[in-house]
């Protein structure tokens, strides 16, 4: 690269730094130190010493790589059993186990939208949905956080405009991380189903802890058949590396066979995979720690408004 050329992508770098520490958005690693009130550990499995993987002696927990993506070489039978194991805890059809929530997200929404579809997206949706929607390159409707009002203007003049092949979604996710509150899933079922659109819905917050075996919301309110799709992650309460998706049998062929980030990524390693199998059968037994979840952030609720501090979102 020329030097004039490299000193001008530099000086394009540092005023962006600049920008970022003007605006108070510079960000360092540290350690961290304190109080944690901001992990993703939601049910402290992370910090508490875990039973070993139940298959710790087979030689496939000891691969660190799988060696390739799972359609060349790097699937192995570990997953088979764990996806089997995912779909059976929610009581849907199909799961498919992705490297990550962002790539989970990213990739259904990118397959299965196209370009003439119209799509309807909470204005407060992880960044993930963001990027995959823009990928999609659909017709995008932002309605405002969890307003049933507006996600019914935005899906009547889609509905109006309606051609045969253009397909309606609505995207939200169930339990947002930033403000803690809980979308009105069970109303947006009803508004999906009123104008034919499919509800895709992001239970990363939620997996592990809600619902009598902590599957979370969907299948807490009993929404699993109305939904087309949910997208979940290991790395949060499950404490365990990578994503899935759930929905049909259907739904995991086109995955398999056209989600670029399914399709070209490598594989996660087979010994995640008994990680994985151990995680799912010890979250579905671990309703005392859902409950010391929810009380400890009751208590934690009531002590802010004591001190005069007004808690935001739902629970």
């Amino acid at each position: 690269m020329h030097i004039d050329q490299a000193a001008s992508l530099g000086k394009r770098w540092a005023e962006q730094l600049d920008e970022l520490r003007r605006r108070g958005r510079y960000r360092m690693l540290a350690a961290g130190s304190g109080i944690d009130v901001c992990s993703n550990d939601y049910l402290g499995y992370a910090t508490r010493a875990p039973e070993p993987p139940s298959a710790h002696h087979d030689p496939l927990a000891a691969r660190r790589s799988a060696g390739a993506a799972r359609l060349v070489r790097g699937h192995h039978a570990i997953w088979d059993e764990v996806e089997t194991m995912l779909a059976r805890w929610h009581g849907c059809p199909a799961a498919l186990v992705m490297s990550s929530g962002y790539a989970a997200n990213e990739g259904l929404l990118s397959t299965i939208i196209e370009r003439d579809d119209w799509v309807a997206s909470d204005r407060l949706n992880h960044a993930s949905i963001i990027d995959g929607l823009q990928l999609a390159r659909a017709e995008r409707f932002l309605y405002q956080h969890a307003d049933l009002n507006h996600l019914e203007v935005g899906l009547r003049a889609a509905a109006a405009n309606r051609t045969p092949s253009r397909q309606l979604f609505i995207v939200t996710e169930s339990l947002f991380g930033m403000d803690g509150d809980i979308a009105p899933l069970e109303a947006i079922a009803e508004l999906a189903e009123r104008y034919d659109a499919h509800l895709i819905i992001d239970e990363a917050h939620a997996t592990g802890c809600y619902g009598e075996q902590g599957s979370g919301l969907v299948d807490a309110l009993g929404l699993r058949g109305r939904i087309t799709a949910s997208v979940h992650t290991g790395g949060k309460a499950l404490a365990v590396f990578g994503a899935y998706v759930c929905g049909s049998e259907l739904l995991r062929e086109l995955l398999i066979n056209r989600c670029r980030q399914f399709m070209f990524s490598t594989a996660l390693p087979p010994a995640l995979g008994f990680w994985w199998r151990d995680a799912i059968a010890r979250v579905a037994a671990d309703a005392p720690a859902r409950a010391a979840l929810h009380s400890a952030a009751a208590r934690f609720r009531d002590r802010l408004a004591a001190c005069g501090v007004r808690p935001g979102g739902t629970q």
